[in-house]
């Protein structure tokens, strides 16, 4: 008797089990799901050369290679000798540092050419790009636009 009443437990707790996961069920279809119209990525990355400007960029300086050059400078100063001798040692090192440190900058931001070109695209967009060379580029010329950068096509 014990085992029919059990059998008959598990009977009741798997049919509510069955109507209770069956009741969750949906018979709904999903939303249709729309895109916008697809833009053609091939016209965006096509164009043509309207104007090349060139443009003189670099030269001159942030300061911050001074005020690094100084603390280095200072740094090292503050090594040499003691009392007043240390402090005269450390504001020269700060100096002279301050003064290569500038000149560092200065070299390595020559001022120097570069082409500022105008490209109207074939998905009517305008693009202006900034480039150190024009690689036989000129303008009405055709080109291809990838990551940022234009080649003759």
């Amino acid at each position: 008797m014990r085992h029919s009443t059990y059998m008959g437990a598990i009977t009741l707790v798997a049919a509510s089990a069955a109507a209770v996961l069956g009741g969750c069920a949906s018979n709904t279809q999903p939303a249709a799901v729309t895109y916008p119209p697809a833009t053609s990525s091939v016209a965006a990355s096509y164009g043509t050369i309207d104007s090349i400007q060139v443009v003189r960029t670099g030269g001159g300086t942030s300061g911050a290679g001074a005020v690094t050059g100084g603390l280095v400078g200072a740094l090292v100063g503050n090594q040499v000798g003691s009392g007043s001798g240390r402090t005269a040692a450390t504001v020269a090192g700060a100096v002279g540092g301050a003064l290569v440190g500038n000149k560092v900058e200065s070299d390595r931001n020559q001022a120097h050419d570069t082409y500022q070109i105008s490209v109207r695209m074939d998905n009517g967009d305008y693009r202006v790009l900034q480039q150190d060379d024009l690689a036989g580029m000129q303008v009405g010329a055709r080109v291809r636009l990838v990551n940022d950068h234009l080649y003759r096509y």
